[in-house]
């Protein structure tokens, strides 16, 4: 397959023409430092994307699967010294070529956007095919085939079934107001998206608790929907644009003080609302105006006064794995670091490059699973080296790799949320009031 890029949504050459070629992106770029290969670098891409645009090369499936290989994690965006926007520059260069049409795109590019539109954009689809996950986990086999039957797996499948969550757990799917404090000092609105209530409801729960004891009367309009990230990641862009929307208008007739989001990929995205809807004259201004309402968790709660409700005890060493949509996408490193610093008993041992990607990146552990298990090997070794118990995140699916990564390493660790930490200081507090 050969041709240009397509659409509504081409690389802006001013975007491109910022980067000077200095390669300091080339040392924090995961795919670049496991390959050594300039064209798995930051640079690199972006030397292929202006030459598609410039008519100097075809956009084949051997060129496009360099930028396939990209996690998007936007590390090089923080090393930048000519803050090159490589993260959008990247989405746009997949909707680009999505655009192109079913005959002239990589297959697996197709079969991973109707994967996306036609299950996770459909929490009905979606929640049948978690149920036979949650069959899987309850009836025992996910244990016996992680046990005695390991070896009896092809390579491939054990490691697509090592990938795999424990859903041991009710799932979260509350809606309208989900806790309402007797002293309430705001309103806010939880995202409670599409798979993350599926697979780590806890999150959420801890998440309404933390806002309840802050003062904050919590909604969750029953008409949201996915955020569309991972859609927008993968070059869908007319789905993710529909899901915006749909969130829009359901988050504006709540009538709320903030829209607060506990995974660091959703809420990135969620700010970014404003540039996706961009051409859209009947929903730009609006999109601007809900994404300066969106918050990620763990920036809100650190702006408020935190530890006033009393924090208690919770003993151990933990060290933090930065979601890149935190650091680097939206810039936020202290919130995190504050919350686990201000909680008694938690020693905070950080690793050499707590900011580097653990190979998540949506779907990249499945679509791209020897590089991100390359990836999260060397993640894995850093955390080991920090001598720490608790491995704290903040996007679920940072969470979901990281104990795939506990499970293979075989490493004594268990990984939370950084908002279920502190809700757990806040009842041990309330456990030693009595």
């Amino acid at each position: 397959m050969s041709g240009g890029f397509r659409g509504p949504d081409l690389p802006a050459l001013a975007d491109l023409q910022n980067c000077i070629h200095c390669g300091f992106c080339l040392p924090v770029c995961p795919t670049y430092i496991a390959t050594g290969q300039e064209l798995e670098s930051p640079r690199g891409r972006l030397h292929l994307v202006r030459a598609v645009l410039d008519g100097k090369a075809e956009a084949t499936d051997r060129l496009l699967s360099h930028l396939d290989l990209c996690l998007q994690c936007r590390a090089c965006e923080s090393a930048c010294p000519s803050q090159v926007p490589y993260g959008r520059i990247m989405e746009d260069a997949r909707a680009a070529t999505m655009a192109r049409g079913a005959r002239d795109r990589p297959r697996a590019w197709t079969l991973r956007a109707l994967a996306l539109r036609y299950v996770l954009a459909r929490p009905r689809v979606l929640r049948s095919v978690l149920a036979l996950a949650r069959l899987y986990t309850r009836s025992g086999l996910q244990r016996l085939v992680r046990g005695p039957l390991a070896r009896a797996l092809p390579a491939p499948l054990r490691a697509l079934e090592a990938q795999a969550p424990v859903l041991d757990r009710a799932p979260f799917r509350r809606s309208g107001v989900l806790a309402r404090p007797q002293a309430m000092r705001a309103r806010v609105a939880l995202l409670t998206g599409c798979v993350h209530g599926e697979l780590y409801p806890q999150m959420h729960e801890a998440t309404v608790s933390v806002l309840t004891r802050l003062g904050c009367e919590v909604v969750a309009p029953p008409a949201q929907v996915c955020c569309g990230a991972l859609h927008t990641h993968a070059g869908d862009a007319e789905t993710a644009r529909a899901l915006a929307r749909r969130n829009i208008a359901a988050f504006e007739a709540a009538g709320v003080d903030a829209v607060i989001v506990n995974a660091a990929g959703c809420s990135a995205a969620m700010k970014e609302y404003g540039r996706l809807l961009r051409s859209d004259a009947r929903w730009a201004l609006r999109a601007e105006r809900f994404a300066s309402g969106v918050r990620d968790v763990l920036e809100y709660v650190a702006a408020q006064d935190f530890a006033a409700p009393g924090l208690g005890a919770v003993p151990g060493d933990v060290t933090l794995q930065d979601a890149c949509h935190l650091a680097h996408a939206q810039r936020i490193r202290s919130a995190p670091r504050a919350i686990l610093g201000a909680i008694p008993g938690l020693r905070l041992r950080e690793m050499q490059t707590p900011d580097r990607c653990c190979g998540a990146a949506g779907l990249y552990a499945l679509v791209q699973g020897e590089m991100s298990r390359t990836v999260l090997a060397s993640k894995m070794a850093e955390i080991a080296a920090t001598g720490a118990h608790l491995i704290a995140t903040a996007n679920p699916g940072c969470t979901l790799q990281l104990e795939a990564g506990v499970r293979r390493s075989g490493l004594d660790a268990g990984v939370r949320h950084v908002i279920e930490l502190l809700d757990e200081s806040y009842r041990a507090a309330a456990a030693a009031r009595g």
